[in-house]
């Protein structure tokens, strides 16, 4: 027997935390043709807390760190990969989607280094990551971090959450020519010109109707470029961070498109580091 429902009928979503896989998302659960998990009482409708198959991104250090996991970055080759233990994962989430729309969509950030395991697992699945300039998802995460927790143990420099946006963007770089069927969404475009980006999923995923980009607002902006801007001055705290930032990894990301100074310019670059379109 086949899985149930058609794998076909799956889009993963990834990107790390704080990159905007969450306003995505439901983006893509406004239109009449798509499912996201909803009311699943766990944290930000993910998946991966639903599953009992693979460990969560928690387990592996949570954000900031999991990329640095080699267990974490699941493959094809991986023991976990299985018949059964695909349609386990299907079971966990069949009672959170409306199974009378065609797509059914599943988010989590680990998604993002797992593509080829998904793949495995749901032959004819999608994948659509959601990239961010990795200064942006550092200042973040470490907003966010002094919002939900103080435990010292938790803590990274900006630096450090920079050098983990490099090791899972090189994972996903490396991944994609095995991927049958990825997009990469930039997060800088979807607020920018989100006709454009949506338009490109909307071709992606086969929708006979457009995507919803009014359910963007502009409060998903990026607040941080002044923040970034400020950390020039030798004085102000952050100062050492951009400057070790800049000496060592301004030529990596700008691989990636992004200008490692400069929060508000982004280019796709040709080759795969540009992670630009469907594979």
């Amino acid at each position: 027997m086949g899985l149930e429902p058609d794998p076909k009928r799956l889009v993963f979503v990834g990107g790390l935390h704080r990159s905007g896989t969450t306003p995505f998302a439901k983006v893509l659960d406004g239109h009449p043709e798509v499912s996201g998990l909803l009311g699943t009482g766990v944290r930000e409708d993910e998946g991966q807390h639903l599953q009992t198959v693979y460990p969560k991104a928690k387990v592996h250090g949570g954000s900031g760190r999991f990329a640095h996991r080699p267990e974490a970055h699941l493959t094809e080759a991986s023991p976990l990969a299985s018949p059964a233990n695909a349609q386990s994962m299907l079971d966990a989430w069949v009672p959170f989607w409306d199974t009378s729309k065609r797509l059914l969509v599943e988010k989590s950030p680990p998604n993002l280094i797992m593509g080829r395991f998904l793949q495995a697992q749901f032959p004819g699945s999608g994948l659509i990551v959601v990239v961010r300039h990795p200064v942006a998802v550092a200042l973040s995460n470490k907003k966010w971090r002094r919002l939900a927790s103080t435990n010292p143990r938790k803590f990274q420099s900006l630096e450090q959450m920079v050098g983990h946006w490099l090791a899972a963007h090189r994972i996903l770089a490396a991944d994609a020519g095995h991927l049958d069927r990825l997009l990469v969404v930039h997060y800088e475009r979807l607020i920018r010109s989100p006709e454009e980006e949506l338009g490109r999923v909307q071709s992606f995923l086969g929708l006979e109707q457009p995507i919803d980009a009014s359910r963007l607002s502009s409060s998903h902006g990026d607040p941080y470029a002044e923040r970034w801007a400020s950390y020039q001055s030798r004085w102000r705290p952050g100062g050492w961070q951009r400057r070790l930032i800049g000496s060592r990894h301004a030529e990596e990301i700008a691989g990636f498109g992004y200008d490692w100074a400069d929060l508000s310019g982004f280019s796709r670059p040709a080759g795969p580091l540009g992670l630009t379109a469907a594979v």
